[in-house]
């Protein structure tokens, strides 16, 4: 099979659990192949646990998953040192986040130190434990998932947190033929079981070629474009930082990747811009006032910045 036939399979074996969602599937998947992590926001019931699970099934990765409660303590999360009494020696207890794919459920109900002690490992893939530091064995994705803002007993993840996350989206309802066939789905007790399509070294191996697909200079100029006018924009009372045109591009080398081109074009960027930028940007408090919303911002800049005219892009 091709890289793209493999791709498709993938997207084709998630979607036997996940209903309707074509979208929201390609660009988790984009994500992963970016190398990055997926913060996905929405109320319980939506079928976000069940899209990271299948996620690992089908990329044949080692995954984990933890419930994250109040009472959850850093050391849960990275692991612990203990003294073994037979040996005399301290050993060192790995936690969950040893592993190649790492479901924070729930993330915004934690406290803020154990949120914390997700920030070296999404970035650097490396646990630091009493001054030890470990590195975690590649690849290695965080998929987060978060009960939207004001819900009972959550709070806000800080932006140095939100900035690590290359892209947040959300599952929204399915439409009404989707949830019946979620019901019969959920009473079909002989139902196709979703397959692994690939390895954890053919994972590594995709992701290596979306590092080489090809970006034009016009291309990084209109990424940087983008980003930039969400620091200028008065609606924006804090813009999008250079990690998000960092990741942008990534992205968008995923999504040309998956759609059969080694090259990227402007509707790439464009396809990817709200998910990669809307978590990264606060409203100023004139347009929460206004009942303006981010995306409504984020839209504007997308719709009056010009699109660069290439010819010739390979």
């Amino acid at each position: 099979m091709t890289y793209e036939e493999l791709a498709n399979s993938v997207i084709a074996e998630v979607e036997k659990n996940v209903m309707g969602k074509h979208q929201v599937v390609e660009k988790v998947f984009c994500g992963i192949l970016a190398g990055g992590h997926i913060l996905i926001e929405d109320i319980p019931g939506l079928g976000k646990t069940t899209m990271a699970m299948a996620f690992a099934k089908v990329l044949g990765l080692q995954a984990a998953r933890m419930q994250f409660t109040p009472d959850v303590l850093p050391s849960d999360i990275t692991g612990f040192h203990m003294y073994d009494q037979e040996k005399g020696v301290m050993q060192f207890t790995p936690g969950p986040i040893f592993c190649n794919l790492f479901l924070a459920d729930e993330i915004n109900r934690t406290s803020p130190k154990s949120q914390s002690a997700l920030l070296e490992v999404m970035e650097e893939g490396k646990v630091t434990v009493d001054g030890e530091t470990m590195e975690l064995e590649p690849p290695f994705h965080v998929i987060a998932t978060q009960n939207p803002s004001g819900s009972a007993g959550t709070q806000l993840l800080p932006e140095s947190q939100l900035d690590r996350f290359m892209i947040r989206i959300s599952m929204g309802y399915p439409a009404e033929e989707d949830e019946i066939n979620i019901l019969k789905s959920k009473r079909d007790a002989e139902r196709e079981e979703t397959q692994g399509v690939l390895s954890k070294n053919r994972l590594i191996q995709m992701q290596e070629i979306v590092k080489r697909v090809y970006v034009h200079d016009m291309i990084y100029k209109y990424i940087v474009s983008l980003v930039q006018a969400t620091r200028a924009n008065p609606n924006l009372e804090l813009g999008a930082s250079p990690r998000a045109g960092v990741s942008l591009c990534k992205m968008a080398s995923a999504y040309a990747f998956l759609h059969g081109r080694d090259y990227v074009v402007p509707d790439d960027v464009q396809r990817v811009f709200m998910s990669v930028t809307e978590h990264r940007v606060i409203l100023s408090p004139a347009a929460r006032i206004k009942h303006i919303t981010k995306y409504d911002v984020l839209n504007e800049i997308l719709e009056t910045m010009p699109k660069p005219r290439i010819s010739g892009i390979r």
